[in-house]
């Protein structure tokens, strides 16, 4: 693949607030009808003025950056103390020990945490497991380090006490030479939590034939309605083949300081620094210190969070289900990922008109799998009377253009 097509292959026009970007040209011959009024929402991103960050965070902002220099140039892998204090905080709640010194690295974001354990795990020609669907950033990096991509489906619609992930598919994966595997949990898009029994069986595949899981659980703390969650690393791998990807982000509404954190395999995350040293140096200095927000709320607020995103999860599957729309109820997170009908226009010109008639932007389906083109995702961290009344009018759309 030539540097050229590796880029392109990347793409950003339906990264989160990329949605000015997007095309329009050509719409006019298969849009009709009335637009729809209502007010704009847009669902690839959450909403930060609808759920405001976490008390606390500016004041904790603010006394990193009192501090200085110390603040402002840790070592690469992050603030000593930082690290030390969320080694006992994630300890705790994944329930396996964590190595402040030699097991854990700060990033710019989970994103930034992604990119360094792929870079750290993938080289070219090496097989790598991708759950299909899955969060789009895991098959571009897969991509742009030239590794092999080997798809294992979920079907996350089969049942409601599973995620549905095809073991067998996963074992004959890792019998073909797959070297890592890459996966969400909560899955993203379709927020569904993989089961106890899920977890332990790619621990056990994955100490038989030695590969090395990254996994990521970004949204692990908004989980619904008492559902179970089992971490990886407390589930039986071999600690030195894990890499645990989290961060205090969409769940605490502190997107915008870019912090993520990996912890795990010592030697990947010795790797990961080296990489982080020319690639950002380290997460943002002043921000680090705003983790000493994460795991520390004030009582009672993480449970109120969790109620306020159950109220819009339900209130817009009451919309999706009414309209004959598909949609599993999400068990965590904040992601809905509903199956439109056949429709009569494409599914990438319905994102574009859904978009001009009725001011909702959505991420198309085919950005986290090849098999979703029929499917979409809505973030819906939102106002909850503007996203239920957004998808009233996706669904009305939907209802103009079905074949």
């Amino acid at each position: 693949m030539s540097v050229q097509d590796k880029f392109v292959r990347l793409g950003t026009d339906n990264a989160p607030g990329q949605e000015v970007r997007q095309k329009t040209d050509g719409l006019h011959n298969v849009m009709r009808g009335e637009v729809l009024e209502g007010r704009p929402v847009d669902f690839s991103h959450g909403d930060v003025d609808a759920f405001t960050p976490t008390p606390g965070a500016f004041e904790a902002f603010a006394e990193g950056f009192a501090r200085g220099g110390v603040q402002a140039y840790t070592e690469y892998r992050g603030a000593v103390a930082t690290r030390e204090d969320l080694a006992v905080k994630l300890a705790a709640f994944t329930g396996a020990p964590v190595d402040a010194a030699e097991g854990m690295i700060l990033t710019p974001g989970t994103q930034g945490a992604l990119f360094l354990a792929v870079a750290s795990t993938v080289g070219r020609g090496d097989k790598v497991a991708i759950v299909q669907p899955d969060y789009f950033a895991n098959r571009k990096l897969v991509e742009f380090f030239e590794g092999e991509i080997i798809p294992v489906r979920l079907d996350y619609l089969k049942s409601d006490v599973a995620a549905g992930l095809d073991l067998g598919r996963l074992e004959d994966a890792f019998r073909q030479g797959t070297r890592v595997f890459v996966f969400s949990n909560p899955n993203n898009p379709a927020g569904v939590v993989y089961s106890a029994a899920e977890i332990g069986a790619i621990a056990a595949l994955a100490n038989r034939y030695g590969v090395t899981v990254i996994v990521d659980q970004l949204y692990s703390r908004l989980r619904y309605g008492g559902v179970t969650y089992t971490h990886l690393r407390a589930a039986g791998i071999e600690a030195d083949n894990v890499i645990t990807i989290m961060g205090p982000s969409k769940t605490e509404s502190l997107s915008g300081f870019r912090l993520g954190v990996a912890f795990g395999a010592p030697r990947l995350i010795e790797r990961m620094e080296k990489l982080q040293a020319i690639v950002s140096l380290r997460a943002p200095g002043y921000n680090q210190a705003v983790f000493a927000t994460w795991f520390s709320e004030p009582a009672g607020w993480m449970e109120e969070r969790i109620r306020l995103h159950e109220a819009i999860r339900d209130d817009l599957l009451r919309v999706l289900h009414a309209a004959g729309i598909t949609a599993r109820a999400p068990q965590a997170g904040s992601y809905l990922f509903p199956r439109l009908p056949q429709l009569a226009v494409s599914p990438a010109d319905f994102v574009r008109i859904l978009r001009l008639q009725a001011g909702v932007t959505v991420t198309p389906g085919t950005e986290f799998s090849p098999h979703s083109a029929a499917s979409v995702r809505l973030n819906f961290s939102q106002d909850h009377e503007a996203a239920v009344r957004a998808v009233e009018r996706l669904a009305a759309l939907a209802g103009r253009y079905v074949a």
